[in-house]
């Protein structure tokens, strides 16, 4: 978006905090706006919010959900986890793709419409990948099935230096959406 009431991205690093009990309206209304809407298809109301983020923001579960930020303002989510910390998602992706033991995978969201098309999703995921690779020092590889109609999403994937290794069905987040879906992966460098 250009032209009056457009915001530019704000300026600084991207870096990433642990979402917060405080955060949870923030998130709540990024997950509300139809361009995060249409791929991530959560209820928004404050109660389903907390029960969706709530147990890994508590520590009650492995995911990391992570608050994106450039220079202190928050423009998105982050959420990493080792696959095997979810075997019933490993054994999903197991028909297409065999997930090697102790790869990660990531998911994110830029929160609001002024900031997409401006280059930050691939900015969001550079900062992701380096950021899993200090995280999670055993990890050979980030592993990422993306629905393949969200080309927005696989094509910042692949801005950053992920290559296509399979496709196949996938149950989708949105039932609007065909099964098939992308997997990209990353191997740690050298």
């Amino acid at each position: 978006m250009t032209g009056p009431g457009a915001s530019a991205v704000p300026d600084g690093p991207i870096t990433f905090r642990a979402l917060g009990p405080d955060d949870l309206p923030m998130l709540g209304s990024w997950l509300a706006e139809p361009h995060v809407h249409r791929w991530w298809h959560h209820d928004t109301s404050p109660e389903a919010v907390e029960r969706d983020f709530g147990p890994a923001m508590r520590g009650e579960e492995p995911a990391e959900d992570l608050v994106a930020e450039v220079g202190g303002t928050p423009v998105g989510l982050l959420q990493r986890c080792r696959w095997y910390d979810y075997p019933e998602y490993v054994a999903e992706l197991a028909p297409i793709y065999e997930v090697p033991p102790g790869a990660v995978t990531i998911d994110y969201l830029v929160g609001r419409p002024e900031h997409t098309g401006r280059g930050l999703g691939p900015r969001i995921l550079a900062a992701a990948v380096d950021a899993v690779w200090k995280r999670y020092r055993d990890a050979p590889a980030i592993v990422v099935p993306v629905v393949a109609t969200n080309r927005a999403s696989w094509r910042a994937l692949e801005r950053v230096g992920f290559r296509r290794v399979a496709f196949g069905d996938l149950p989708p987040d949105n039932p609007a959406d065909p099964p098939l879906s992308y997997v990209h992966r990353l191997d740690r460098p050298g």
